[in-house]
């Protein structure tokens, strides 16, 4: 769906996070991932996971200065192209099992 080797999002609490203007679901239409696109120039925004309600996925492009937003953990590390490298500290092959988020987020906030 991006058309490139990367994705940087930021996992932000939903009642932190507000959207202006409309959306549209774009890319995946399955029951797990909602992918919201912006309704007026089809640029993917953000995504809301099944089961997950009180977080949302947002695209680092988003942010006014994406500069500060380095990759702490890396996901679908199975998928990387061979010449694929990040800074990230943490990696995992596929998504991180559900019931470790809590030690991972506490790991981020001490790194961050």
């Amino acid at each position: 769906m991006t058309a490139s080797a990367f994705l940087l999002s930021a996992l932000l609490p939903s009642d932190a996070f507000e959207v202006a203007g409309a959306t549209r679901i774009g890319g995946l239409h399955g029951p797990e991932q909602h992918h919201h696109h912006c309704d007026h120039c089809c640029s993917w925004l953000f995504t809301r996971i099944e089961g997950m309600p009180e977080f949302v996925n947002l695209r680092a492009t988003m942010f006014d200065a994406p500069d500060w937003c380095v990759p702490f953990l890396e996901t679908a590390r199975d998928e990387a192209l061979p010449w694929v490298a990040t800074p990230a500290i943490r990696s995992f092959g596929g998504l991180p099992p559900a019931d470790l988020y809590p030690e991972l987020m506490a790991e981020f906030a001490a790194h961050a």
